[in-house]
């Protein structure tokens, strides 16, 4: 009797222990009795189950990462590239997700593999390889993650957090047929750029010039109107000064005549002693 009841205490102790269960943090449970779902959404905490005849499955609700080998993709001008990708993904809800995969990440990662490649290979199809090298990787992961993150939710069980292209790297055929157009480009522009700029110069150079002729023209104009006005001034006071005194006039021009005849004290001049133009030089009257 002992032993029987020794062995019964054992029994409902595990049986007990069987139907408790602990969902730890970070973590979600379904229920399963036979293979079939009877409670989904267990939180942290403890919790109960008929023993033997129902099992927990425990998942993990944190983000979990699928880090993709590198896939080539044809752009819409039929130029392959090789994308480096990585998803960021979570379950949405275990029923759907448990399943579809049966509670395995692995076999998640690989049915939400292609429904990513899928959406990416549809959004490099749709553009050049212009617009995917000037700055169109975060559209394409936007456009990717909002695609494969309803579509993954109906078919997986699985939120789409974040879609990243790592890198996106041209085949060595394709990479010299783009750095040589990338330079046949720059070269055209440099020159459109040249050309423009010797044509400003042109212009520039032309309108100096032409301004410069006019503010010549301008100052020899001003410049003959004032020596044509002192020459006038200077003509009429030479005439009112030959008129008020006739004699020292003569005797003003002569000596002018011969300071810039003997200005530099290099001249010489051989003439007569009775010339006229030595008339002031005998006597300060001019007379010989």
């Amino acid at each position: 009797m002992k032993i029987s009841a020794i062995i019964a205490v054992i029994v409902l102790a595990l049986l007990g222990l069987n139907s408790m269960y602990v969902v730890g943090e970070g973590q979600s449970a379904l229920l399963l009795q036979f293979g079939r779902i009877v409670r989904t959404g267990d939180q942290p905490g403890l919790h109960f189950k008929l023993p033997v005849l129902q099992q927990v499955m425990r998942f993990d609700n944190r983000i979990l990462t699928m880090d993709a080998s590198p896939e080539r993709y044809l752009t819409s001008e039929k130029k392959s590239v090789n994308v480096d990708f990585y998803v960021k993904w979570r379950i949405a809800n275990n029923a759907d997700y448990y399943r579809a995969t049966g509670g395995d990440p692995v076999q998640a990662a690989q049915r939400l593999s292609p429904i990513v490649k899928n959406a990416l290979r549809f959004e490099f199809n749709s553009r050049t390889l212009q617009e995917l090298i000037s700055g169109g990787r975060r559209d394409i992961t936007n456009k990717v993650r909002e695609q494969t993150d309803l579509a993954s939710r109906k078919s997986l069980g699985i939120e789409v957090v974040d879609v990243r292209i790592k890198q996106i790297e041209l085949p060595n055929e394709v990479s010299d047929s783009v750095y040589k157009r990338m330079k046949a480009e720059r070269l055209q522009l440099a020159n459109e750029l040249r050309y423009t700029g010797e044509q400003m110069a042109t212009t520039v150079t032309a309108d100096a010039d032409r301004q410069a002729q006019v503010l010549r023209a301008d100052a020899d104009r001003d410049a003959a109107k004032i020596r044509g006005e002192g020459d006038a001034q200077a003509a009429l006071i030479y005439a009112q000064a030959y008129g008020q005194d006739p004699e020292f006039f003569a005797f003003y021009r002569s000596m002018q005549a011969y300071r810039h005849a003997f200005d530099d004290g290099k001249n010489v001049l051989v003439i007569k002693p009775d010339d006229p133009f030595l008339q002031y030089f005998q006597n300060s009257a001019g007379k010989r």
